[in-house]
């Protein structure tokens, strides 16, 4: 019996009949030794049994089998005449519930995975783990499972999340101060937030980001709250208009160079060529070129050398074992090899058309043809193009801006000033921008954005002017946000991991059920 109590003990107060292993399943029967049982509709007691029979419940795995508990209860008979249930069921405390096909224990290990994993994905853990089930029953035990009790923050933190992004959106209301979920609402218009907060009086302070929806149903259902506004989303709204008003003026950072010149440098050395099939060829050579030195004709050095003729004569005309070295040796110089440096002349004069230097070497009794003096002139000449700078990307030069000067590299802080000096205009905006993001970053700056919105008015640019414009129709909100401790920061938390329970179920999951997973989820 100890080990009973200490593997089940929610068996313990049964009275264990049998324990039969067969395959992979245990199956437990027991039985219940209470004399009475409580009436659930009407609370009475009763101690008439009217009969018995054998529940069959699958409990959780133990040491890697499936346990089956045959459980042996009683139907009691209702003494009370005025009880609308003439007979009833008794229920093992933590072990049994009504209709129950599962213990308690591992129902409630079953709902976890649920939860946690959704169908599929939590069906084939399940069956690992606790008990094999289908994923439509785990599903059904999500919808089972009762809703969090009403709780009414102080603090409500809201924010929207897609649905189906493009088409359909809901609001999830977060308790900033337990920093988990309250409620989902199933979109996100003003009259929703609204409605839910005359029905939930005592929030003091609205956390949001700068939509209007959620703007207008606090002001509707919570006039005295304070709103407050997410500094995150203050700077990402002004990122993207710099980002808007960068990209216009990134025109003005292209520069141009002085053009190269117009002959490019002589190519350079080939490299010496390593080898055994250039080392025979230098040795051949040599020994070509050393029997010559001797008197011999070209046909006794071949019959010394044992080479052919025709492979003699060639060794024999080149300069050097060099000339031989390659993938295109030749033994023959290049017709145009005389006129080389009359033409690189030409080229340093500014003459390039192809049809003028073919005329002029032609008059020097050039002949070859114009296609060997074309692939010399395309490698040996360049066309006079500007050198174009290359501008950094308006993202990057926004994110320059953006950043605090300190986390900056040297190599962006340079950028960054180079970008400045050629644009005046970047200049006004990077003065702009750091300056609402020094009241951002700053507590207790609240009181300065007034001057930095009459500054931004009079800027010569409507996106800057636009998100002024926007912030002095938000102004409570914004300084409320620059002066209060909280943010949204915990909502956008909660918003990322519905986002991964959406992925978990394909998208497929209704709002019910995903309600259920986003309130039960700790």
């Amino acid at each position: 019996m100890e080990i009973i109590s200490a593997l089940l003990p929610h068996l313990v107060g049964l009275r264990l009949e049998a324990v039969v292993v067969r395959g992979v399943g245990v199956r437990i029967e027991a039985a219940t030794q209470t004399v009475r049982a409580q009436c659930g509709p009407c609370g009475t007691w009763s101690a008439t049994v009217h009969g018995r029979y054998v529940r069959r419940l699958a409990d959780v795995r133990l040491g890697g089998h499936e346990v089956l508990v045959a459980l042996t209860v009683r139907r009691f008979a209702c003494v009370n005449s005025d009880c609308r249930r003439r007979t009833f069921v008794e229920q093992v405390p933590g072990l049994t519930r009504r209709h129950a096909r599962h213990t308690v224990l591992a129902a409630g290990d079953l709902e976890a995975v649920a939860v946690a994993l959704g169908g599929r994905a939590g069906s084939r853990l399940a069956q690992r783990l606790a008990v094999a089930v289908s994923r439509m029953t785990l599903i059904r035990m999500i919808r089972r499972m009762p809703d969090p009790p009403p709780v009414t923050p102080t603090v409500l933190g809201v924010d929207d999340f897609a649905r189906r992004r493009g088409h359909r959106y809901a609001t999830v209301l977060i308790d900033m101060d337990s920093r988990r979920p309250i409620d989902v609402l199933p979109d996100r218009t003003a009259d929703t937030l609204a409605e839910w907060l005359r029905e939930h009086p005592g929030v003091r302070v609205i956390c949001r980001d700068r939509g209007g929806s959620y703007a207008d149903g606090a002001r509707k259902g919570a006039p005295d709250a304070v709103q407050v506004a997410d500094r995150w989303h203050l700077l990402k709204n002004l990122s993207d208009t710099v980002e808007k008003v960068v990209r216009g003026h990134r025109r003005c950072l292209r520069a141009h160079t002085d053009p190269l010149p117009a002959l490019s440098a002589p190519p350079p050395a080939e490299p010496v060529r390593a080898g055994r099939r250039a080392a025979n060829t230098r040795r051949r050579h040599a020994a070509v070129h050393a029997l010559r030195a001797e008197g011999l004709s070209i046909s006794a050095t071949a019959r010394r050398l044992d080479m052919n003729v025709r492979t003699a004569r060639k060794y024999a005309r080149a300069a050097t074992a060099e000339a031989l070295i390659g993938p295109n040796a030749s033994s023959r110089p290049s017709v145009l090899a005389p006129f080389h440096a009359y033409l690189r002349q030409r080229l340093t004069d500014g003459v390039h058309e192809t049809a003028d230097l073919h005329a002029e070497i032609l008059a020097r009794s050039y002949q070859g043809s114009l296609r060997v003096l074309r692939d010399w002139l395309t490698t040996n000449r360049t066309r006079t193009t500007p050198v174009v700078v290359r501008v950094p990307s308006a993202r990057r030069i926004t994110a320059w801006i953006m950043r605090p000067g300190h986390k900056l590299t040297d190599d962006e802080r340079a950028d960054l000033a180079d970008a400045r000096h050629r644009c005046p205009d970047l200049d006004t905006i990077a003065d702009l921008a750091r300056g609402f993001a020094v009241l951002v970053r700053h507590k207790g700056t609240g009181q300065n954005l007034d001057a930095w919105i009459r500054r931004a008015r009079h800027a010569d640019y409507p996106e800057i002017r636009g998100f002024a414009a926007g912030l002095a129709s938000d102004r409570d909100a914004v300084v409320a946000g620059l002066a209060q401790p909280w943010s949204s920061g915990p909502v956008e938390g909660h918003v990322n991991r519905i986002k991964t329970i959406k992925r978990q179920m394909y998208g497929r999951a209704n709002l019910d059920l995903l309600r259920k997973r986003v309130l039960a989820t700790p």
